[in-house]
């Protein structure tokens, strides 16, 4: 290690490194044919990042060197002062390495599921191959389609890493259930739990049916949680035991054993917690450099209380798209990074070629909050893409006539007429027989209270429309683009200017993988470039810019 006894002055050298130069109690040897001093040559040894660093100066020139040695000052001279060093870094260094072990992966990082298969079966799977967690879209799609997805996912990874979501739905429980049979029938070891606003017997089912003890009477759960969450009261109840009264119900109901309720009061209801914050879809659009440090304090008090083998680890989701978003997450704390917004507008996605065009042209000032779908009703928004798209100010205009009048037949008609003509593109007793035999399929119950309800009425057939809206955008249905809903954060612009003029600007150089890798090693390069900055070498920009052209 360096240390430093005295900063007493500030010097420039040719190459625009600035320095401060101070007494030192260590010396580098080695050859000096190892030592770089043109710019080029200077970026390339500083992106060795899994070899040390020494920053020398020769002769009155800065340099560079991966070689050599540290060794303690003698009473000799030497033609070459070191000025500072940085150890090397290994991308695995970033993060929770328990999150590394519990997934089977190579980094600590993980893509969350998008919706309506958008994190698609082939996202997932290249991510699998690579060693990268990658979790299913399941929202929105239909058992069928699910467990499709599920048979085509264990063939190509047998052994894993991936996750399916399970996204919360409050409206109709049963899809939940339907979701979690399947991946107890097929045996997912790992669900993404999102959108929940709070415990249902649905997750805890899937949670305590993994539990059981090993020959060395340790508890093994087997059905891991990963839940995204930006409330601390919704945190607070998975990084806790399952809830007794849930536990019992299932047991009454004879889907858990007696064993295994008595296990579920010693684990958390979720082995991670990923904390959303500003993000595309479902979002509070909550900062996360407050954001996280609340919910690792929050996991600090609950680990103090229950003493858990294995701390509840806590990741970083929301705004993460560069390797400076990236690191800024890991410096805070964070085990882990998930990224979203990014991964939709690469090849493997499951958004249309048109879809992934504007998003490979969004700013970050290009989002807006409009209303969702699957809780239309309760006022809940998602963040979507408002470039080159209607769709959030149709979205908003049905959400403001639902809350202004009780019937489709309040409506006023010149008012109904542009919903026909612009928004639906049909009548509005055509949007309803669509919605009926759609219902009389999935949910026959909801629409038996619909044909005696007209606010509900209402309401379905404004959710035929925000229900298809994204299907639309994931079909790249022709005619109907400024329709499309797509889900998108701040994030995706901050991506788009991160590689703008390197080959990932356009979407189909985009592979998730590859956007996986650059931002890992990114952080982890803009880390050294940090922690030179922290020892007092203060360095021009040119050496401290991450692009992904360099290891194209």
């Amino acid at each position: 290690m360096t240390t430093i006894d005295t900063l007493f002055s500030k010097q420039n050298n040719g190459l625009g490194f600035y320095t401060y130069t101070y007494n030192q109690n260590l010396i580098w040897k080695g050859s000096l044919d190892t030592i770089s001093f043109d710019q080029q040559a200077i970026k390339n040894k500083l992106l060795f990042l899994d070899q040390p660093c020494y920053i020398v100066r020769v002769a009155g020139q800065i340099g560079v060197s991966n070689e050599g040695y540290l060794f303690p000052v003698e009473n000799t001279t030497s033609q070459v002062e070191l000025i500072t060093s940085v150890a090397p870094i290994r991308l695995q260094q970033l993060g929770d390495p328990s999150f590394l072990s519990f997934y089977g992966v190579k980094y600590a990082y993980m893509t969350g599921a998008m919706a309506g298969g958008i994190a698609s079966e082939e996202l997932v799977i290249a991510l699998g191959k690579e060693k990268i967690l990658g979790s299913y879209g399941a929202g929105g799609l239909t058992p069928e389609r699910i467990e499709a997805a599920i048979q085509k996912i264990q063939q190509a990874l047998p052994n894993g890493p991936y996750a399916f979501n399970l996204i919360h739905s409050p409206n109709d429980m049963a899809i939940e259930r339907q979701a979690v049979d399947l991946y107890l029938k097929y045996g997912v070891k790992v669900v993404e739990a999102s959108a929940f606003l709070d415990l249902t017997p649905n997750i805890v089912y899937y949670r305590v049916a993994g539990l059981s003890l090993n020959d060395a009477n340790q508890i093994v759960i087997k059905n891991k949680v990963i839940a995204k969450i930006s409330r601390r009261e919704v945190a607070s109840k998975f990084m806790q035991p399952a809830p007794a009264k849930l536990v019992n119900e299932l047991v009454e109901q004879g889907l858990i054993t007696e064993l295994q309720a008595r296990l579920a009061e010693k684990v958390p209801m979720a082995d991670d917690i990923t904390v959303e914050a500003d993000s595309g879809g479902h979002t509070d659009n909550r900062p996360l450099v407050c954001l996280l440090p609340s919910l690792i304090a929050l996991r600090d008090e609950i680990q103090a209380q229950y003493h858990y083998p294995q701390p509840i680890r806590v990741g970083a989701a929301g705004g993460i798209s560069t390797p400076e978003s990236a690191l800024a997450a890991f410096m805070m704390g964070a085990a882990y990074v998930v990224t979203g917004s990014v991964n939709q507008a690469c090849i493997e996605s499951g958004a249309c070629e048109h879809t992934k065009k504007l998003l490979a042209q969004a700013e970050m000032a290009d989002v807006t909050m409009a209303p969702a779908g699957d809780m239309f009703e309760m006022g809940v928004k998602v963040q979507v893409l408002k470039r080159g798209t209607m769709f959030p100010m149709r979205a908003q205009k049905l959400y403001e006539l639902y809350r202004t009048y009780n019937s489709i037949d309040e409506i006023p008609v010149a008012e109904r007429e542009k919903l026909e003509k612009q928004v639906f593109r049909k009548t509005i007793a055509e949007a309803w027989e669509g919605t009926a035999a759609y219902l009389s399929q999935k949910n026959p119950e909801k629409l038996g209270k619909a044909v005696n309800n007209p606010k509900l009425k209402m309401a379905l057939i404004f959710r035929w429309y925000l229900g298809l809206s994204s299907r639309w955008s994931t079909a790249g249905e022709k005619g109907r683009e400024v329709d499309y809903q797509i889900w998108c954060g701040p994030a995706m612009g901050g991506f788009n200017d991160w590689v703008r003029g390197s080959y990932l600007a356009e979407p189909q150089n985009r592979r998730v993988v590859d956007v996986a890798d650059h931002i890992m090693k990114g952080a982890a390069f803009s880390y050294r470039i940090q922690n030179l900055k922290i020892q007092g070498l203060q360095i021009p920009d040119y050496y401290t810019q991450y692009r992904p052209e360099v290891c194209q």
